[in-house]
């Protein structure tokens, strides 16, 4: 198209039929004088497929097989010559050549056939079972891309393994995960044979230290997922045919190939990789932890003013004194700060360093210790200075309504200071970049005037029983605002030094 040959369909096919037109052989003569008149589709377990043509019923067809070298050697009886003569096997000297080749990385497919008799127009597995004549093999190679290397590294850095699961040579998957540098470094390697031996008690033990399983048929693969979940493990598994899906479906996270792919496979996984490239996996993984980071400063942030605005209800109750803020203002703060403040910590940049922490242990609780003593210290201290401010203006002879509109801008403002404090869990806003995040600036902007209609615009102080403030007052709420960042900066510098020395 457009000038250009582009491969429709599976990509080792098109490598073939690529092949054959570089070597003068034509698909569409070969096909003409030998029609195809029947096929046995790939199977895992065989590890081959087959086709058979013929050119008449009074000719003898021939049937021809192209799979993996050690399925096909077993059933050949002699070798083609170049001479177009029947040689003996020596199998011997083909599996060092196989083995030799497989260790560059190439994948290796062998060919063989075999005359049926005339008149026979179809074929089964029973027809191939011996008497072939093996014609050879066929090497290509399959090249990593940049960015998969990139991937896999990162992957490794944020403590998540990588394990390959393939059917070709054992050879050619230890020369690619050499490449990959996958873990554990001397490659250990178990087939499907090996597999086949294992007990599931045994299977456990042995796939911890296996970096590589080749010549692996998809019914092994619901297996290994097995074994990896007993060892603890969050298993990931990618797929695309349809005797992927049992695996699939047996991960915790099943992955397909959209492009690919079967429609079996992709109904099965909980994910499908529109685009069929690993590195959109770790693209994933580090999305997922960033919106699970601001998914936490969020709750951090916001529990808080829930705990400060019910003690402040409680202890008013409790002492019997007149409430420092109303339902209605209590109301509006919620309504405002969730959207302006607290939401915008969706928006927050994932922080440097997010691919190199090892994977969350999903047993754990979403809050910390640490976190739930820092909502509880917040709350407090939103308590402490919305009571105190409260009781210090009424001592000065302000109203009640002045009182609780300086009441409520302490809440607000304490959560404004608190807001920066949340941009991250462990490190100060100005570590990572007072700019960073123009959605949080824009929000406490917008926040800040509507506060300021909300103490001086008339409309507002009829609907919210505020009052305005004077500037002796603002004074000590942005002093309060302050005070609670320092306060929770000096928390995490006290958490990350303690954790140093541990």
């Amino acid at each position: 198209s457009n000038g250009a040959w582009r491969i429709e369909g599976d990509p080792t096919e098109g490598a073939l039929i690529v092949v054959a037109r570089k070597s003068g052989l034509l698909p569409e003569r070969e096909q003409e004088q030998w029609p195809r008149l029947d096929t046995i589709p790939f199977g895992s377990e065989r590890q081959y497929m087959a086709t058979l043509h013929g050119r008449g019923t009074d000719k003898s067809p021939v049937v021809y097989l192209k799979g993996s070298v050690e399925s096909l050697l077993t059933r050949c009886e002699a070798v083609f010559g170049v001479d177009g003569q029947r040689m003996d096997m020596e199998s011997a000297r083909i599996y060092a050549q196989v083995n030799k080749i497989a260790a560059k990385g190439l994948r290796i497919l062998g060919f063989a056939c075999k005359k049926l008799p005339p008149g026979t127009v179809t074929v089964a597995p029973d027809d191939v079972a011996g008497g072939l004549v093996f014609l050879g093999f066929q090497c290509m190679i399959d090249p990593l891309r940049k960015e998969v290397l990139q991937a896999v590294r990162a992957c490794q850095r944020a403590g998540i393994q990588v394990k390959m699961i393939t059917g070709d040579h054992p050879g050619t998957a230890v020369a690619v995960a050499r490449q990959l540098n996958l873990d554990p470094p001397d490659f250990p390697v178990l087939t499907g044979r090996d597999l086949a031996k294992l007990s599931d008690a045994e299977l456990v033990e042995a796939v911890a230290d296996t970096a590589v399983f080749a010549r692996v048929s998809p019914l092994h693969k619901p297996r290994l997922v097995e074994a990896f979940q007993a060892r603890g493990n969050i298993v990931a598994m990618t797929g695309d045919g349809v005797n992927d899906a049992p695996a699939l479906r047996r991960a915790d996270i099943g992955v397909a190939m959209g492009l690919a792919g079967t429609e079996v496979a992709r109904q099965a996984a909980d994910m499908v990789l529109t685009d069929d490239d690993f590195a959109t996996i770790e693209a994933a993984v580090e999305e997922g932890r960033g919106v699970f980071d601001n998914l936490i400063k969020f709750i951090t942030w916001t529990l808080p003013t829930n705990i400060g605005e019910g003690l402040v209800i409680m202890v008013a109750v409790l002492v019997g004194v007149t409430l420092p803020i109303l339902p209605v203002q209590i109301l509006w703060v919620n309504m405002t700060s969730a959207v302006l403040l607290g939401l915008m910590l969706a928006f927050e940049p994932k922080e440097p360093g997010i691919m190199k922490r090892p994977p969350r242990d999903p047993r754990r609780p979403i809050l910390s210790g640490i976190l739930l003593f820092r909502i509880v210290l917040v709350g407090v201290l939103l308590l402490a200075g919305s009571f105190g401010l409260f009781e210090w203006a009424l001592k000065k002879g302000a109203g009640e309504a002045e009182a609780r509109t300086a009441a409520v801008n302490v809440f607000v403002m304490g959560e404004l200071f608190y807001l920066f404090n949340c941009r991250s869990l462990t490190r100060s806003m100005f570590a990572l970049g007072l700019f960073t995040n123009p959605w949080l600036l824009g929000g406490v902007a917008l926040m800040t005037v509507l506060q300021l209609l909300f103490t001086y615009s008339p409309l507002m102080n009829r609907m919210f029983h505020s009052a305005p403030l004077e500037f002796e007052s603002w004074g000590l709420i942005l002093g309060i605002g302050v005070i609670i960042y320092c306060v929770v900066g000096f928390e995490k510098w006290l958490w990350l030094r303690f954790n140093k020395v541990k």
